[in-house]
């Protein structure tokens, strides 16, 4: 398998300065640092070793190391190229039989593969895997990584448990990697469907449990490659003085992990050792980068010396004695003279440096939140904004990093309200005195500012009592920070699953809540101006408010709906116990993914159990699945809550657990939509609340009355309850001049 190669500028260290290209060669491939001697034209390069070719047919230009046509990462004069190496991946149906999988074969001609700073990696729970040497039969090792169940797994470790990882001997310069499988996956498909192999730079990859479903890098793997001058010792070399490469101030050294040596700038000097006059290695001026002296400084070539001040005695050296007072006591009072002056003077010269540093500080603030607003989409948003007043009486607010770090007492860890996969919420107080919740979100990809941007437009603009209000952001600091109202009642997660509240929960209430948080749902589906798909339903994103009214909250993972796409690709994300099961088997995101996470919270509320429970029995650790089952075998009454149930509720409690049953489908074209959803809900409440409406009507009248009603919850907001207020006037007056 062949690789494609990219250069990336290599960052100088103290005592060197950048490397540089032979003169009159082209330096860079795009931005990117290639230095001799490597090169990318004839003459511009030693040996056909060292060619780099540079594509220019895309964006940014792609650098190519031509004897293998293999992607290069970065080039060090240390001896080290780090390049770009495919992974071996094997992947099995639940029948056991092969879906896909490529084996990994990689060489190189000249340079080898560094031992110490890489490592060979096995992922998979039924996974042993092979790495042989490319050129012959030299070396050949393997490692196995098995397990039994997603809970042996620990993060970070590579031991054998889900992940192994072992080391290869010195001078390979090519490998074959070989997957295989003990019983074909069948026994841990459904968290584990794969085998993964490749070589990776040591201390680069952090496994993870994540890693067993999906290997999350998709793309290459970094691995540290060895390279050097020839193949002859620095003795060798230096016999024969054409071809002999290290230039003027600097020293050969013999590689330690390749053929051949490698070139040094001597101390006191740094650049390219490969090139001769200006361009090689040049003298360092110590004393403007070091500042070596207790005394005054005097830079010379390749070195550099010091003297003490008058009245004093010494080399001045900072690394010995240093200057001492030279004791001449008839001379006492000069000297304490001139030492009074002097100190004087340097207490002058701190205070104006003091105050210099403290105006550059401040004026380094002021741009680095210029940067972070331009780069965070700033004067985008403004824009959008200012289009946005003309239509909308309320628009977002772009906050000052000054008004949130004083609103949240400069982010003070007692005001932390909450913790997520998206981000930490504050509490805070703004100098309206409006109490407010602050999110600090993670690092926002810079290629995705124009859709994060569009999102905070399009969620300002949301005005749903069930739905938390976006008031405004801050883009003057390198994570974005959004401000949304506060919800002081906590998560309905704590409201369930809370010791002391759960027994409390009245069913009236959680039908209530219910039908408010699939109305809030319904609404971003499809009457928010773009569709909103939340990715993220459970019970702790769903707050309450001081009267137990629904608020839907946490964005963090939302996507908004493409025009005229009902579904798209995207990574796979949420919550384990809430995921839909076909969105994380094929990656395609609908509506009907916030479908089956809303049915998972029915469920929460019917049975006060959690979603996910590892210390039960394996067939009742997915609440959707324990609950699905109950239902099927009619021992429904068995799973729910006790208390909730009563003579005046049983069959609204039935029908509530078969929209659940419903919405948990494993095919999402076989759930109903949040509307249905939320048209059922709420049909349901107003059946419990006046139950005289099912006894005295008919079918047709019932289906009238889900009509009508289906026109005030399309309004949002408030209209369902005015709907139904206006319906129960009308009704109870008819009644009343009936009698």
């Amino acid at each position: 398998m062949e690789f494609a190669l990219l250069v990336l500028i290599l960052a100088s260290i103290a005592t060197t300065t950048a490397a540089q290209a032979k003169p009159g060669c082209n330096s860079t491939c795009g931005e990117l640092n290639i230095p001799y001697p490597f090169g990318t034209t004839d003459g511009c390069y030693r040996d056909k070793n060292f060619l780099i070719t540079c594509s220019s047919t895309s964006r940014n230009p792609i650098a190519n190391y031509s004897r293998g046509n293999i992607q290069v990462l970065n080039i060090s004069l240390d001896g080290e190229i780090r390049i770009s190496a495919w992974r071996a991946n094997q992947c099995y149906l639940p029948s056991g039989n092969r879906s896909s999988g490529d084996n990994v074969n990689f060489r190189l001609e000249q340079f080898t593969i560094s031992n110490t700073k890489n490592k060979f990696t096995v992922i998979g729970c039924d996974t042993y895997a092979f790495i042989d040497d490319y050129w012959g039969d030299r070396f050949s090792t393997g490692c196995t990584a098995t397990c039994r169940n997603i809970t042996d797994v620990v993060n970070g470790t590579c031991f054998g448990i889900g992940c192994c990882q072992t080391s290869f001997p010195t001078g390979v310069r090519g490998y074959n990697i070989s997957l295989k499988s003990y019983r074909n996956h069948t026994a841990v498909w459904d968290f584990n469907p794969c085998s993964y192999g490749f070589v990776v730079e040591d201390g680069y990859f952090n496994f993870s449990s994540l890693d067993l479903k999906d290997l999350r890098n998709k793309n290459d793997f970094p691995v540290v490659i060895n390279w050097a001058i020839g193949n002859e010792t620095c003795q060798k070399a230096r016999r024969n003085a054409t071809s002999y490469a290290c230039k003027d101030n600097s020293f050969c050294v013999d590689s330690e992990n390749a053929s051949g040596y490698l070139c040094k700038c001597k101390d006191g000097f740094s650049g390219n050792p490969y090139l001769s006059g200006s361009n090689g290695c040049q003298d360092i001026d110590e004393c403007k980068t070091l500042r070596p002296c207790n005394g005054t400084c005097h830079n010379l070539f390749g070195s550099y010396n010091c003297s003490c001040p008058l009245g004093y005695k010494g080399d001045g050296f900072r690394n010995s004695t240093g200057c001492t007072l030279v004791d001449h006591s008839k001379q006492q009072f000069p000297y304490k003279d001139v030492a009074l002056g002097a100190g004087l003077g340097f207490a002058a010269l701190l205070v104006i440096i003091l105050w210099l540093y403290l105006a550059l500080q401040q004026r380094k603030l002021i741009n680095l939140k210029e940067r972070f607003f331009r780069q965070n989409g700033g004067f985008i948003l403004q824009q959008q904004l200012s289009r946005q007043e003309r239509t909308f009486s309320e628009t977002a607010k772009i906050f000052t990093a000054e008004e949130l770090k004083n609103a949240t007492k400069n982010y003070d860890e007692d005001l932390i309200i909450g913790r997520g996969g998206f981000g930490i919420v504050y509490k805070g107080l703004l100098a309206d005195n409006r109490v407010v919740a602050i999110k600090k979100s993670k690092i926002v990809d810079q290629s995705q500012i124009e859709q994060f941007i569009n999102e905070v437009v399009v969620l300002s603009q949301i005005n749903h009592r069930n739905v938390v209000k976006l008031l405004g952001c801050c883009l003057e600091t390198e994570v974005p920070l959004l401000v949304y109202e506060f919800v002081n009642n906590g998560t309905l997660f704590d409201y369930i699953h809370g010791e002391s509240e759960a027994s409390d929960i009245s069913w009236t209430t959680r039908l209530r809540i219910a039908a408010e948080t699939a109305g809030a749902l319904s609404y971003l589906h499809s009457a928010a101006s773009t569709p909103i798909i939340h990715r993220d339903v459970k019970t702790a994103n769903i707050l309450l408010d001081e009267s137990y009214t629904a608020k839907v909250s946490d964005f963090g993972a939302s996507r908004l709906v493409p025009i005229d796409q009902t579904e798209f690709a995207t990574m796979v994300q949420g919550t384990l116990g809430y995921l839909d099961p076909e969105y994380m088997l094929t990656s395609q995101l609908t509506e009907k993914s916030d479908v089956y996470s809303f049915g998972v919270v029915l469920a929460e509320l019917l049975t006060g159990r959690k979603a996910l429970l590892f210390n039960k029995p394996e067939e009742e650790r997915s609440l959707a699945m324990c609950f699905l089952s109950y239902f099927k075998e009619n021992r429904l009454f068995e799973v729910t809550e006790s208390g909730i149930v009563d003579e005046g509720n049983i069959e609204t409690v039935k029908e509530v657990a078969r929209l659940a049953t419903r919405c948990l489908k494993l095919k999402g074209e076989d759930r109903p939509s949040m509307k249905e959803v939320g048209m059922e809900l709420e049909g349901l409440r107003r059946t419990e609340k006046h139950p005289w409406v099912s006894m005295n009507s008919n079918l047709e009248e019932s289906e009238y009355l889900l009509h009508d009603m289906s026109g005030a919850y399309e309004a949002g907001d408030s209209s369902v309850n005015t709907a139904y207020d206006s319906m129960k006037d009308n009704i109870l007056t008819a009644l009343d001049n009936g009698r």
